[in-house]
């Protein structure tokens, strides 16, 4: 055997014994592959993505294309939410129901403060809640499509937070309460008068795309001011006194 057949025998020995060297494997990520999360990771950046999704197009998207945004397949989104209307209400939850603090509720009843005072500190801090883009777009495109969001909110509103302030002004204002003369429907739109120019700020915003300045408070306490000192007169009309 020549000299110059060895080098060659050698590389096969190595080769049959398993001891040749090899180049380590490199795995190439395919574009669009689905990135490893945990269940309730991934369950979150569907609810995300999905409140981002249909508050720039609308309840009329389609899982499809939210299923593309989200870089996964449209199985794997209804393995979290069976059906659209199930996503939707998530929506709903995470954004309407779970941005609601109760301590807006205890501090509209807190008598050791003036009731201006007490209204200015819950709109301003409502209005970091509700004026966001996300919220006020879902808002108005529930309403559009006839969904239940608004209505069951607005429900919300009015046990929890304007019986609350109709029954704080009447107090400040020498009324009977609302256990000894019942609400009327003049006192609930003028409570309704208030909270709509709060919410119109963020339709001006983010519907009208108007300018709206950063820091809200200012214009809340000139609102909260307008509505105090015109509010006595409605009241008179309203009741009778206190006894």
């Amino acid at each position: 055997m020549r000299s110059d057949e060895f080098p060659t025998l050698r590389a096969k020995k190595g080769l049959l014994s398993g001891r040749a060297k090899r180049k380590p494997v490199r795995k190439i990520k395919k574009p669009g592959a689905q990135q490893r999360m945990l269940p309730a990771e991934r369950e979150q950046e569907i609810v995300s993505q999905s409140i981002s999704f249909f508050a720039e197009l609308g309840f009329e998207g389609n899982t499809r294309e939210l299923a593309e945004r989200l870089n996964i397949t449209q199985p794997l989104l209804y393995f979290y939410f069976p059906n659209k209307e199930a996503l939707i209400e998530r929506v709903y939850q995470d954004v309407f129901v779970g941005r609601w603090n109760p301590m807006w509720e205890q501090r509209i009843v807190d008598r050791t403060r003036p009731i201006k005072e007490r209204l200015t500190e819950f709109y301003q801090d409502y209005a970091r809640a509700i004026v966001t883009y996300e919220w006020v777009r879902l808002f108005m495109f529930s309403g559009l499509k006839g969904l239940d969001f608004n209505s069951r909110y607005l429900q919300l509103l009015r046990e929890r937070i304007f019986g609350k302030i109709i029954e704080e002004l009447r107090a400040a204002y020498g009324r009977k309460p609302i256990a000894e003369f019942p609400l009327t429907e003049t006192e609930i739109d003028a409570v309704w008068s208030l909270h709509a120019t709060i919410f119109y700020l963020g339709v001006r915003k983010w519907i009208y795309n108007m300018p709206v300045p950063d820091n809200l408070d200012p214009i809340i306490d000139m609102k909260v001011r307008i509505f105090i000192d015109g509010v006595g007169a409605v009241l008179a009309d309203e009741g009778p006194r206190a006894t």
